[in-house]
């Protein structure tokens, strides 16, 4: 089975349609967290990547609230797809954040950061990890 990237978010489920229950709940705001130290990022960074505002983001953090549906899908996506690119650099997150960060030939000159904010974009950069993984051009 593929990596949905729970592991990065903290969460034991693995089974799809339980995962898609627990975002449709709303992730924990621990989730975000956890995230955010396994991919060494600024809770400023991950509210961008998430669409949330930075008064949204405090409120949630604050009062310890769970994410809405649509923040935890968002945050879901930007797991798996960090967490494949994790793969792709032998587990080394710094590797793995400065690929997510640099400009990428295979997509047109565009960040793999800015590509994971959509769906059709997260597509995009997986299927790239995927060409690179079997031999492609980094």
């Amino acid at each position: 089975m593929r990596k949905a990237g729970a592991d990065l978010l903290g969460l034991t489920i693995r089974e799809p349609r339980a995962l898609h229950r627990k975002v449709q709940e709303g992730l924990p705001y621990a989730a975000l967290e956890r995230f955010q130290r396994a991919a060494d990022l600024s809770l400023v960074q991950i509210a961008d990547l998430v669409a949330m505002n930075g008064r949204t983001l405090a409120r949630r953090r604050r009062a310890r609230e769970r994410l809405h549906p649509d923040e935890s899908d968002r945050l879901l996506r930007v797991s798996r797809v960090f967490e494949r690119a994790l793969d792709l650099f032998g587990g080394d997150g710094e590797l793995a954040r400065a690929w997510f960060l640099a400009p990428q030939i295979g997509l047109g000159g565009e960040r793999p950061w800015d590509f994971v904010k959509s769906d059709v974009g997260a597509r995009e950069v997986e299927r790239l990890i995927g060409q690179i993984e079997h031999g492609g051009p980094l």
